[in-house]
């Protein structure tokens, strides 16, 4: 006697529970993958209906191109924000650029940085969303509102790396300086993008019906991961370097002072440099209408002191137009604390706050006299007095008068700067070491007894530091703020530079990212092999699971607990149970074909319509 009706229903109920019970099992990611699709095209249905199979073309035209649109904004980003973030040794000056044009201060070079990085995070994002996407047989459909912020950040990109290459073309020489000392972990860092890309590339690759484009698709990965294995044979830096081979530390010039801990220019910002240890100072000189030397980098005194406090109506008149009178009037420090241009006024103590905001202009003489005392190195450049001052003709002339009478410093602490009338002054003083703003040649240069370069760090080059100081002619780089730029100049044998950081980069026991060629070789060497080895078991991996998959394609297997088919996913091929054996009782060959229809359009939540029975769930 055969089981009852109700009795054979229960069994098929309990089945079909089976049944939905396995393939929701296969679906435990979904919600990862409905994530995905969400945050990408803002589409949050827990199982999403459009979607495509790996090697078959990923979505629409229109969006193929937004897709395309976001990678190459993706690199453009990358490279401005690469360039930019290099480009902080010069941000106090980019700041001060905007203040002269804008008249107001704002540490614009910062916020750029930071949208910048805030716009770069964005497209990173999204393509690494859609590229997850497509290895889960997504199809891609990025929303409106996320094809406008890659425009936007496209245009943004565009047009600043525009913009700052007409101001300050010479950053792109700093770019190409950071390569010298990144290029090394740059590499390690490219080919550990590309050995992670290999997954989803093997499998689009394996899975392509088009003989071309698996030929197109292999033959730009390999071209690309062939070249990137190959840079380190042409990478050149100076600081990989033999051991025993890196000469002493470039001796440093506090620029106009201690510029982050003092007011510039002032006596407080020189005796910053004495207390920190530097070797020389630097700073800017300007001849008063009555005849007074003062040190003044600007052309007025609008930047950096109260003048429109004091003379209103004069504020953009030249500094060289003011008696010493009106000078002394002038406060030269509490700027400084307002404006804070290098975020470094908090880190001060209340007494050191105090004597800034206290600070007036310095003189020529008084910066001498405490140069001597502290047996200190000076270069200064001087500015010519303006048409209609009374020392127009007769400014060298007024210099050298303070050098050799009024002040207590020897010549020879002097590196005299100015080029104008070099073989008078020469003549004149002979202790004095000429140095020189430009680059000539050693027979030009030893003619004019040039024993100094003062050369802008963009024009650094190991070579030529190498070649003058076979002449014996030293090399002086200046502005050099940044720890990796001055770890540049070490390696590249410069003997001093001018900085603004002289208390953080006098604390640099050894260049930054210093190497031997050996310790390089097993570095990259080992980097390449492994990457090799796991890109190659990656697409063995692959080729051996879509081989599996074809042979199970059109056959079934049959064992103990019943039979298999491939059931064909949004997400990837799975095997899901066609027929359960319960108690000896096959599902009806309706119900096995029915399950056998289930196609990748038809969401798996909704299984028992699929069936062509209630859900239980809605059964009232």
């Amino acid at each position: 006697m055969g089981p009852s009706p109700t009795t054979l229903s229960k069994l098929k109920l309990g089945k079909l529970k089976v049944v939905r019970r396995q393939l929701l099992q296969r679906y435990e990611h979904q919600p990862f993958v409905s994530c995905l699709a969400g945050l990408y095209g803002c589409q949050w249905r827990r199982y999403q209906r459009a979607r495509t199979l790996p090697g078959e073309c990923c979505c629409s035209k229109v969006e193929f191109g937004s897709f395309g649109l976001l990678i190459v904004t993706f690199w453009l980003s990358l490279v401005f924000l690469y360039f930019w973030s290099e480009a902080q040794n010069d941000y106090n000056d980019f700041d001060w650029f905007n203040f002269g044009n804008l008249g107001f201060w704002f540490p614009w070079s910062v916020v750029l940085l930071v949208v910048a990085a805030a716009f770069f995070s964005y497209v990173t994002l999204l393509l690494v969303l859609a590229v997850c996407l497509l290895s889960e047989g997504q199809q891609l459909y990025l929303h409106w509102g996320h094809k406008i912020g890659i425009l936007v950040t496209l245009t943004f990109s565009v047009v600043a790396t525009a913009v700052l290459s007409d101001l300050w073309s010479k950053e792109w020489s700093t770019l190409l300086l950071s390569f010298q000392v990144t290029a090394p972990y740059l590499h390690v860092g490219g080919v550990l993008m590309l050995t992670i890309l290999s997954w989803p590339i093997a499998l689009h690759y394996f899975r392509m019906n088009k003989k071309v484009r698996r030929a197109i698709t292999i033959g730009l990965y390999l071209a690309v991961l062939f070249a990137l294995y190959l840079v380190p044979l042409g990478l050149y830096s100076p600081c990989i370097k033999e051991e025993g081979t890196l000469g002493p530390a470039p001796v440093l010039i506090g620029h106009r002072g201690a510029p982050m801990l003092a007011p510039e220019n002032t006596q407080m910002s020189f005796e910053k440099v004495v207390e920190a240890g530097g070797e020389g100072l630097e700073t800017d000189v300007t001849i008063s209408y009555d005849g007074v030397p003062f040190l003044m980098h600007d052309k007025t005194f609008r930047r950096t002191t109260n003048v429109q406090e004091v003379f209103p109506n004069r504020t953009d008149a030249p500094a060289a137009m003011f008696f010493w009178s009106e000078i002394e009037k002038l406060n030269a420090g509490s700027w400084f604390l307002s404006r804070d241009p290098f975020g470094t006024a908090s880190s001060l103590t209340p007494e050191d706050r105090a004597l800034a905001h206290n600070q007036s202009v310095f003189t020529l003489r008084d910066f001498l006299d405490l140069a001597a005392l502290h047996r200190k190195m000076v270069i200064f450049d001087l500015y010519r007095p303006p048409r209609g001052h009374p020392y127009r003709d007769t400014w060298i002339t007024r210099i050298l008068e303070v050098i050799h009478n009024e002040s207590s410093i020897q010549s020879s602490q002097v590196l005299w700067l100015p080029w104008e009338l070099r073989d008078l002054v020469q003549e004149l003083d002979p202790a004095l070491q000429q140095t020189s703003g430009r680059r000539a040649s050693i027979e030009e240069l030893q003619e004019d007894h040039v024993v100094k370069l003062n050369l802008h760090y963009s024009s650094m080059s190991q070579e030529q530091i190498s070649k003058y100081a076979s002449a014996n002619i030293s090399t002086n780089l200046y502005v050099i703020s940044q720890p990796w730029l001055y770890s540049l100049a070490w390696c590249a044998g410069a003997q001093s530079v001018t900085t603004n950081a002289l208390h953080i980069l006098k604390n640099l026991p050894r260049p930054l990212f210093l190497m031997t060629p050996e310790d390089y070789h097993r570095m990259w060497i080992p980097t390449d092999v492994v990457s090799a080895v796991l890109i190659l078991i990656i697409f063995v991996f692959h080729w051996w699971r879509e081989r599996g998959l074809a042979f199970y394609s059109g056959n079934r297997e049959t064992n103990d607990n019943g039979t298999y088919s491939k059931f064909r996913t949004e997400l990837s091929d799975v095997w899901s149970i066609s027929s359960v054996n319960v108690v000896g009782q096959p599902l009806s060959p309706t119900i096995t074909e029915q399950l056998s229809s289930i196609s990748e359009q038809q969401e798996p939540c909704v299984l028992y319509p699929c069936l062509g029975l209630q859900s239980p769930a809605l059964t009232p």
